[in-house]
């Protein structure tokens, strides 16, 4: 899982594709090659999300709404999410400013922030991409402990 890094002069490295709630807690994790266009991985990181079980009511099966950015704006992304009943909010290329979307933008910039403050998921010392995909998902799990203790205080 590297490829080429389109902005460090062609080094090989690896991508971390995340999707988080509306107050930034990760909810899954995937890594890609750095040259993978992010619109690749968007339907299996949906796929990767599991319902979170609470003590009260049923547990959410998939999220209400999608934010992502200009690179995920392709027409055969929006049918996949649309059926399967999740509201799309993708700012259209050529068509909307991307200052709007910025107001939720910063939600998967924070995540992201806190997970590469992880020195093991700042720069790739692993071989395997197992290795390294084990340890984004133990940063998901910090971050989210992390957070839930402190609202729980």
């Amino acid at each position: 899982m590297t490829g080429p890094s389109p902005t460090d002069r062609g080094k090989p490295g690896s991508k971390l594709h995340v999707l988080c709630d509306r107050t930034g807690l990760p909810l899954t994790v995937l890594v890609s090659a750095a040259n993978t266009h992010d619109s690749q991985l968007l339907i299996p990181l949906l796929d990767s999300y599991r319902p979170i079980r609470s003590p009260r009511g049923r547990p959410r099966q998939r999220p209400a709404k999608l934010h992502a950015d200009k690179a995920y704006d392709q027409p055969v992304l929006r049918a996949e999410v649309r059926r399967r009943g999740i509201a799309v909010r993708i700012a259209r290329k050529g068509v909307e400013s991307s200052q709007r979307l910025g107001r939720h933008r910063w939600i998967i910039e924070s995540c992201l922030s806190w997970l590469t403050r992880y020195r093991r998921l700042n720069r790739r010392y692993d071989r395997l991409a197992a290795h390294f995909e084990a340890f984004a998902n133990i940063g998901c799990l910090l971050i989210c402990y992390q957070r839930l203790t402190k609202l729980t205080k």
